[in-house]
């Protein structure tokens, strides 16, 4: 196929092209062939089909290929058919792979692909290769989106008619290995770190506010219900007056001393607790600890506790000064923040 300019896109049929013409100024075939650097039967052979069909007998046609096996709506059958999940086809898991879907296909249409072809078409579909998100069997979904339409507004309103500040409140731990490591090795290659492994960590509470504020409580020992009433504690000094602290069951905020710091205080912390083996709905859960650990503080490996300590506070400075991610926190966990 030639451009507008009239040269020849494919410079295989430009070289054909060039064939012709240097036949038609004279040339011997050898000596275009030895111009072009191809053989003398291919220069006979392209001006033996510009003779019988002329100069357009030259270009390139492309072969149509192999016509597909699917229809197009078959294919857009598959991903109902995915939908409906892989333990629905007789799979172990609700995992779908390149030759589980292959496997569905020849079930549902009698036609096989490989691997590779399942890969394109599941592109072409939207759907891509993803890691999937963990979540306890024991989970009651309605209650969650209950808490989180119902419940969570409700918080908000009352918090403010109170005049406290909500806090979600949850615990992580940070090691002196780093989280996420990439380094350069040769190709098919994989290098080996080897560490000293052990038990060794800093164990940090936080709380987050929808304002985007963020509060810590940092230890080089397990955390326990003195440290939670600790966190208390340091919520009310910082937050200035009175708290609406949301958190898990873990058993270092159920503890005795707590709930008897809570009633001391006389009405300035209120607890409330988040439905049970619901992480998602917890801002740190998937946003705050995977940003310090996974963006602030990638392949980063610490001597000591100490040094490790002090890495985490300059990455929650960092962290502090974007407000606005820590509004996308809370959106990622599907909580509403109150208009502004």
């Amino acid at each position: 196929m030639e451009a507008r300019d009239g040269v020849p896109r494919d410079w295989r049929t430009w070289r054909r092209f060039q064939a012709l013409r240097l036949k038609q100024e004279g040339w011997y075939q050898r000596s275009i062939a030895v111009a072009l650097d191809v053989s003398e039967v291919s220069v006979s052979h392209w001006c033996t089909r510009a003779a019988a069909g002329g100069p357009e007998a030259l270009l390139t046609h492309r072969s149509p290929g192999r016509p597909p096996e699917l229809s197009p709506d078959q294919i857009r059958m598959i991903p109902e058919f995915l939908w409906h999940g892989a333990e629905a086809y007789g799979f172990r898991g609700q995992v779908w792979t390149c030759a589980r879907v292959a496997k569905v296909i020849e079930q549902e249409f009698g036609v096989t692909y490989d691997k590779s072809q399942v890969s394109r078409l599941l592109k072409r579909l939207g759907w891509t290769p993803q890691m999937p998100i963990t979540r306890a069997t024991q989970r009651d979904e309605a209650a969650i989106e209950h808490w989180r339409h119902k419940v969570w507004p409700r918080l908000l309103r009352e918090a403010k008619s109170e005049h406290r500040t909500v806090v979600l409140t949850d615990e992580a731990g940070f090691y002196l290995l780093p989280s996420v490591v990439r380094t350069y090795s040769p190709r098919a290659l994989t290098p080996v770190m080897r560490a000293k492994l052990n038990r060794d960590h800093l164990s940090v509470m936080g709380g987050m506010t929808p304002e985007g504020r963020i509060y810590t409580l940092a230890r080089q020992e397990p955390l326990n219900g003195t440290h939670s009433v600790e966190f208390l504690v340091h919520l009310l000094r910082v937050a200035a007056g009175r708290v609406l602290v949301v958190w898990d069951g873990s058993p270092i905020h159920r503890r005795d001393l707590v709930h008897q710091f809570v009633a001391e205080t006389k009405g300035k912390v209120r607890l409330e607790h988040l439905p049970g083996y619901a992480p998602d709905l917890n801002p740190w859960d998937e946003g705050g600890w995977k940003h310090l650990k996974h963006v602030e503080m990638p392949n980063l490996a610490c001597k000591d506790l100490e040094e490790l300590h002090e890495q985490f506070y300059l990455a929650l400075d960092r962290l502090r000064h974007k407000r606005w991610l820590v509004h996308s926190f809370f959106a990622q966990a599907g909580l509403i923040l109150p208009k502004v």
